[in-house]
This record gives structure tokens, sequence and C-alpha cells, in this order.
């Protein structure tokens, strides 16, 4: 998940409708994914309502071979959590301390509940997933 700078992220709609984009996310050890955005954006608006949140990380170059798929829930970033996190941001992403003067910009965590990788360069395929448990035992061991 680390070689990865950028995902696209979906959200649902108080419509019911899917909605995506492409993040700048930094993850940290604890499998949680961070992205900024600004609180007038649609993912930041159907993410105050519903937290419920998927990502998909990978490439879609011709040789891509790799993905990750990552579901969760996703929460506005307050308090000690928020400087934890935004410095790991900050660290990926040194470009978005000028991003903290604008008006509105706040920040997301998401904590996944499902992970499966793919790598499609084996034969057979190599895919593993993580449930909330497994997901669980590896960040407190």
């Amino acid at each position: 998940m680390l070689a990865h700078r950028y995902a696209v992220q979906s959200s649902t709609a108080a419509s019911g409708h899917p909605q995506s984009a492409v993040v700048g996310v930094a993850v940290s050890d604890r499998f949680e994914i961070v992205f900024d955005t600004v609180v007038s954006s649609r993912k930041s608006v159907n993410l105050l309502r519903d937290p419920r949140i998927a990502f998909v990380l990978g490439s879609v170059s011709q040789d891509a071979a790799w993905t990750i798929q990552f579901e969760g829930l996703a929460d506005e970033l307050r308090g000690a959590e928020r400087e934890r996190l935004v410095a790991l941001y900050l660290t990926v992403f040194p470009d978005g301390i000028d991003r903290q003067q604008w008006p509105g910009l706040t920040y997301f965590r998401a904590r996944p509940t499902w992970i499966r990788s793919s790598d499609w360069t084996t034969e057979p395929p190599d895919i593993a997933e993580l449930d909330a448990q497994a997901l669980d035992r590896l960040r407190s061991g």
C-alpha cells in the first residue's frame, strides 16, 4: 500500500449513487489511509453523512499487475489523531503545507474493515484477503 501515492476513493451520495475521485493518500502502519479535501467537496459531504468508504490502489499502466482493494469507515480528523496523521500525510505530500491555507481544508482517515491484495505476476495469482478480525490481529501484533 505504501508504494502508491494516489488512489481512487469512493463514497455514496445521499441519492444512493456512487461517487469516486482520485485522491493523494498516505498510509499508516495501522493500515489507515489519510487524505485531504475541502469541506464543500462531494466526498466530504458524503462521508460526514455516511462514513462508508472504498479505495482502489494500483496502476492503470499497461504492465500493471498488482492492486489493493480497501473497504472501511472514514472519520474527519480531530485532536491528537489529526496531528499524528497530518504529519504522516505531509511526509508523503510536502506541498500539502501550502494547501493548509486553503479555506475549508480538512483531513479524513479511513480505517479498513476489509482489504484484498491481488498480485497478477504469479501463476496462479497471489490473492490475499484480510477481514476485520485479521486486520485487528495484524495491528495489535
